[in-house]
């Protein structure tokens, strides 16, 4: 007895909700035709676009020689180290002289951002070298700031003794490896 009430209970809840789901009906959605002036649009885009490349083509050529002009300069600019006493940090006349000519550049090129890299050559310990090194490029940077250019566009690192450009073993070599270098970023 109490399995049949269930049973209509249950009948008496799921039929009418069936009834409900199946009974609604989908509306009909009528689309509108797509107009023909899609050709029209585009001619004219091509157009357009024709025109932008046509005026965009004289500034990219005024960038391209600007750019080739600027580029023996940069590799000028990269390729000049500045060299330091043993065991020193402080700027030489002939160092202050290079700073100068590389914060003209720097004031030119003002979109540029350059990495000082401190380097020293192998004698001390690996962690004296690294701090020399990170004073090495502290005063070129300080040294740059001064003369005007922003502390924003310059970072610092130090390599310490860990990337020598002259692999001997005497003062000739040492003096090239005691260096402050430029990368520009």
């Amino acid at each position: 007895m109490k399995r049949n009430v269930w049973l209509t209970i249950i009948l008496v809840m799921i039929l009418p909700a069936m009834f409900f789901t199946v009974s609604c009906t989908k509306k009909v959605v009528q689309t509108e035709p797509v107009s023909t002036t899609q050709p029209e649009v585009s001619k004219a885009s091509d157009r357009s676009a024709e025109e932008a490349e046509q005026a965009r083509q004289p500034q990219e050529d005024r960038l391209r020689a600007e750019a080739a002009a600027r580029e023996p300069a940069g590799t000028a600019f990269v390729n000049e180290n500045i060299h330091f006493s043993f065991d020193s940090s402080v700027l030489s006349d002939q160092a202050q002289e290079i700073l100068n000519s590389k914060a003209d550049y720097l004031r030119v090129n003002s979109d540029v951002t350059v990495t000082v890299e401190g380097h020293c050559d192998a004698r001390g310990t690996e962690a004296y070298n690294i701090a020399l090194g990170e004073r090495r490029a502290e005063s070129v940077k300080n040294f740059l700031v001064d003369l005007g250019i922003s502390a924003n566009r310059l970072n610092t690192i130090s390599y310490g003794e860990e990337r020598p450009i002259a692999m001997g073993q005497d003062e000739a070599s040492w003096a090239k490896n005691r260096r402050a270098q430029f990368a520009v970023n």
